[in-house]
């Protein structure tokens, strides 16, 4: 079953629980999904709905911690909620071996030995850990490399 399946599946399963706060958060997720689609012009396979899930994930981990710098426990819960059901749908995250191995095999692939050579390394890496891995701090791992 593909991860856009899967997800509408769950919409029907929590109508039928009549769970609405996680009906009213698959609706958001199956909303952006549908968005990136009309505006692509295409249906998303896995890899396109990951990373509409990657960014979403981002968006609600940056909410979390403004909200919780403002003092605003409720809006920090639904956030946290979100983050929480979405993490469902996303595969298992890289441990830091791993991503430092990805990152070697990357940079041996592409011949990296500069800074410059950042961007063939991270388009190495897109796939393999898209969802996996935040892609700011795997960004940050291939530079600290390329920089040693």
């Amino acid at each position: 079953m593909s991860l856009k399946n899967r997800i509408q599946e769950d919409v029907k399963q929590a109508m039928r629980a009549r769970d609405k706060a996680r009906l009213a958060a698959l609706r958001l997720i199956t909303a952006s999904i549908k968005q990136k689609e009309v505006d692509d012009r295409a249906e998303l396979d896995d890899g396109g709905v990951l990373g509409v899930l990657d960014k979403m994930a981002k968006q609600r981990r940056e909410s979390l911690g403004q909200f919780l710098d403002a003092g605003r426990e409720d809006l920090a819960r639904q956030e946290q909620f979100e983050l929480d059901l979405l993490a469902e749908y996303m595969p298992e995250p890289l441990g830091e071996s791993q991503l430092t191995a990805l990152i070697d095999q990357a940079i041996e692939a592409t011949g990296a030995s500069t800074i410059r050579d950042m961007g063939q390394v991270m388009q190495n890496l897109r796939g393999q850990v898209q969802g996996r891995a935040d892609m700011k701090a795997v960004s940050d791992a291939v530079k600290a490399k390329l920089n040693a």
